[in-house]
């Protein structure tokens, strides 16, 4: 069916300084080829928005996302997958902290989308997967990639190999989530504590801090080191890194402009 957008709400909150991404597509949050394009879209938008600090990217109902619209899919030209993957990971290239709040199944594409994202928190009852080896097909968001970089390549060949569900315990232990919750209530305070914390700090220095840490992990030991080094030393000429030095001497809460 035509997609108007509403299977991803965007609201704003907190002032207009956090973005929320809803998806809101049925029981499962299903994941068509038009979603993928307004997820980007959306984050076009909240990318020029300069009030937005922060994101979070989570789902209406039990389950955060089964994955994407198999049968839809069939019905897409083959050349148009030759940017699949692109439009569906803008969380990893936008310049703001993203905040993942994952509930129930995160499968396919929907598990590429919680990869892409900066943080990712979680319920017990979750369940990771990445099941396109059942339709003799591979990941094709950067599942494999960004999996072996978080719980190491031979889990991940495991996990992929055979498409066995990973329990929200497991992604606790191996590093793919960076908190357990008990259940959604738990799951929603602690999404709304995270992005309290991430709006007490500069906006200037969570998005270098994003930058050296992506741009980093990838490289050589010293060029990620060299790359830290010329961001701290740009930062230290910054107004937020005064005003933060000005506000611990003076025992005050700082108040940081991004600058």
């Amino acid at each position: 069916m035509p997609l108007t957008g509403g299977e991803i709400r965007l609201h704003h909150g907190h002032d207009g300084r956090v973005a929320y991404l809803t998806l809101d597509h049925g029981p499962y949050n299903i994941i068509t080829w038009e979603t993928r394009q307004v997820m980007a879209d959306r984050f076009a938008e909240i990318d020029a928005d300069d009030r937005v600090q922060a994101v979070v990217v989570q789902a209406e109902g039990e389950h955060f996302s089964s994955g994407g619209d198999i049968a839809g899919f069939m019905e897409v030209d083959p050349v148009d997958f030759t940017d699949l993957g692109h439009n569906v990971t803008a969380p990893a290239r936008s310049a703001k902290p993203v905040v993942c709040a994952v509930d129930g199944y995160c499968f396919g594409v929907g598990l590429e989308l919680a990869l892409s994202c900066d943080i990712r928190l979680a319920t017990e009852r979750s369940r990771f997967a990445l099941p396109e080896m059942r339709l003799g097909m591979i990941p094709g968001s950067g599942g494999t990639q960004r999996l072996a970089r978080l719980i190491g390549l031979s889990r991940a060949k495991y996990h992929v190999l055979t498409a066995e569900r990973i329990t929200g315990r497991e992604a606790a232990d191996w590093g793919l989530v960076a908190r357990l919750l008990p259940d959604a209530d738990g799951l929603g305070t602690a999404t709304e504590e995270l992005v309290a914390t991430l709006l007490g700090f500069s906006p200037l220095a969570a998005r270098t801090a994003k930058e050296v840490l992506d741009k980093g992990v990838d490289a050589p030991l010293y060029s990620g080191i060299e790359l830290e080094r010329k961001a701290y030393a740009m930062l230290r000429s910054s107004r937020d890194f005064a005003e933060g030095v000005a506000a611990f001497r003076e025992k005050r809460s700082p108040e940081f402009q991004g600058r």
